[in-house]
């Protein structure tokens, strides 16, 4: 008997929703997407996805993924006039959010899909659209075991890490961990590239002795280029990076947990969005670290591995 191929809903078409969903489309997957702006739809179509209009048409679907930027737009695409739980005839059987998105936000859509019959499954991602391509993206998964267990052989093939983390909402908090530590990180990461430059050290040195190093991570290495080049191509603003930062901040308000690093990192993400870095990639707090000491950096303008080679 034969088993017909599992129908797969995609929204959202920027920068991280095409690279995650192109890797499914590839993988030969029946996807159908959907995004507000068509024509970032249409690169997927032009690869053999199914482009709609709205993500109601997607209610046909059996698994549909969401990735989105902001807690409104969420409730928007499951929710509003078009949205993906408004066809009265039909809903998907299980709704992947991998959007960053409030934990509140994630259990209101979670009750929305119930209510529906569909199972909601949080997924949010650690990585950015050149991790995807090199097949390097993690997941955190919370809901029910059974749906994660169901989606399982998607989330494999969107990268080489996923975590079941729990039920409900629980993911969430693991990925605003994630993204504080990110940005705590990249400031250690900074300040002392700067002092290492200060001391008459150049920063392609350096950073090529910590990536060899104990200390050396996969994001030490891959935000090696930008740090020595000062190429600041946005793959996560600061201004992203300030939302998790407050977000991490009220949970930790409401967990009672005391978190001084973490509140002075939101202090400077903050000031470097004042200085205007908005649209930049966060790694210009590199930037801001050497205005602070009165260091002008100039780009060395050299190769440098950024450990993502594509498999």
């Amino acid at each position: 008997m034969s088993v017909s191929p599992v129908r797969i809903g995609w929204i959202g078409a920027g920068r991280m929703g095409t690279a995650m969903a192109r890797r499914l489309v590839a993988a030969g997957h029946e996807v159908t997407v959907t995004n507000r702006t068509r024509a970032k739809a249409d690169v997927l179509g032009a690869l053999g996805a199914t482009v709609v209009d709205t993500p109601r048409e997607l209610a046909h679907c059996d698994i549909v993924f969401i990735m989105v930027s902001a807690n409104a737009d969420l409730v928007d695409v499951t929710s509003g006039e078009q949205g993906l739980l408004t066809n009265p005839s039909n809903a998907p059987r299980i709704v992947v959010d991998c959007s960053t998105v409030s934990t509140e936000t994630s259990s209101a859509v979670r009750a929305a899909c119930s209510a529906r019959g569909a199972a909601f499954l949080a997924a949010p991602v650690s990585g950015n659209p050149k991790v995807v391509a090199a097949g390097k993206l993690t997941l955190a998964v919370s809901g029910t075991r059974e749906a994660f267990d169901d989606v399982r052989p998607y989330f494999d093939q969107l990268g080489n890490g996923v975590t079941y983390v729990g039920d409900d909402e629980v993911a969430r908090l693991v990925k605003i961990c994630h993204n504080m530590m990110l940005g705590i990180v990249a400031q250690a990461m900074a300040e002392i590239t700067v002092l290492a430059e200060r001391g008459g050290v150049q920063r392609s040195a350096w950073l090529e002795f910590l990536n060899n190093s104990v200390m050396g991570s996969m994001f030490t290495r891959y935000k090696s280029p930008a740090f020595v080049n000062l190429d600041f191509t946005p793959t996560f603003t600061p201004t992203l990076l300030r939302k998790d930062f407050d977000l991490g901040m009220h949970a930790a308000y409401e967990l009672d947990v005391p978190m001084p690093v973490s509140a002075l990192c939101t202090e400077i993400v903050k000031s470097a969005i004042g200085a205007g870095y908005v649209d930049d990639d966060f790694a210009v707090l590199l930037l801001e670290a050497a205005r602070g000491a009165g260091l002008t950096l100039v780009a060395e303008n050299v190769a440098v591995d950024d450990g993502l080679a594509v498999r």
